[in-house]
């Protein structure tokens, strides 16, 4: 497919280039994605988003517009800020103590910071799957079952059946795992262990995917299996991911962001973003200059 930025709707600005074209358009218009499925409706809207660890700041003033049903990569150096902007869109930075939090992060229109949010709700809809698998010290089929069941989604022996049976084959596990459903979830391999957490990610019918780093623990044959999965999910699911991996990036990812130092230096559609960056440091980035 022949992509190109559509002239009439430039790509969504970062927080550098929106602080220089803020006063003549309040509108960043939106990049091309490779998704024929995509409709680009907004999913997540960061205005001004800032964020403290005590007296350090870790981002600063963010702005960034998250389609739905698209999987967009975040991209830049250790430390930039990456993982803390991820858990800022399920409020688990609110574990963390001394973090204070300016600015907007809105999920179909409601602010997430709101005091009224009920954070159980919010983190059942923007699920999380961390860089090292954690399956719980559980069954497989427990692994799978037991947050719909606490969040009252499913209820008689047979609707868990059901549902553990459909979040597995969704995942791309059942066929692995359908024999041995009550062995625990750590007796499982790497890759597959992360499978399950993914399944355990969608069996509670989220909206949205955090993933941190999560291939990173995987060798080559488990990434690619992830990375394929990602590709399957995104046409129900909108999926944020952190990765330090270029390639990967470029084969899964429909947006980037490149942060750089707490800011987001450059957002655009990811064929775009490798192929012709629109700032130096991006450049200089995805092209090995330092990492």
């Amino acid at each position: 497919m022949n992509m190109h930025v559509d002239e009439r709707r430039p790509a969504p600005m970062s927080g550098h280039e929106r602080s220089r074209h803020e006063s003549s358009s309040q509108e960043a218009g939106q990049p091309v994605t490779r998704n024929p499925h995509a409709g680009h409706e907004l999913s997540i809207r960061i205005r001004d988003l800032s964020l403290w660890y005590g007296e350090s700041q870790a981002l600063n003033k963010l702005n960034i517009d998250i389609f739905q049903k698209n999987v967009t990569a975040l991209i830049g150096p250790s430390g930039c800020g990456k993982s803390t902007f991820l858990r800022c869109l399920n409020r688990m930075n609110d574990l963390i103590p001394g973090v204070r939090l300016e600015g907007l992060v809105e999920m179909d229109g409601r602010d997430v910071n709101a005091a009224k949010m009920d954070e159980v709700a919010l983190r059942k809809r923007v699920g999380m799957v961390f860089q090292k698998p954690n399956p719980f010290p559980k069954s497989i089929f427990e692994n799978v079952a037991y947050a719909p069941r606490m969040h009252d989604l499913v209820s008689r022996k047979a609707e868990q059946d059901e549902l553990v049976e459909h979040a597995l084959r969704e995942a791309g596990l059942w066929n692995e795992v359908k024999d041995k459903l009550h062995q625990p979830g750590t007796s499982l391999s790497g890759g597959q262990q992360q499978r399950l957490c993914i399944a355990r990610a969608i069996a509670v019918q989220p909206d949205v995917i955090l993933m941190d780093e999560p291939t990173s623990a995987l060798d080559p044959i488990s990434t690619a299996t992830i990375e394929d999965l990602m590709d399957k999910l995104k046409k129900q699911f909108t999926i944020i991911t952190v990765t330090h991996n270029m390639q990967q990036a470029a084969r899964v990812a429909d947006y980037t962001a490149f942060f750089h130092l707490g800011e987001i230096i450059e957002y655009n559609d990811t064929r775009t973003m490798f192929s012709n960056p629109h700032t130096k440091k991006a450049e200089d980035y995805i092209t090995g200059r330092y990492g």
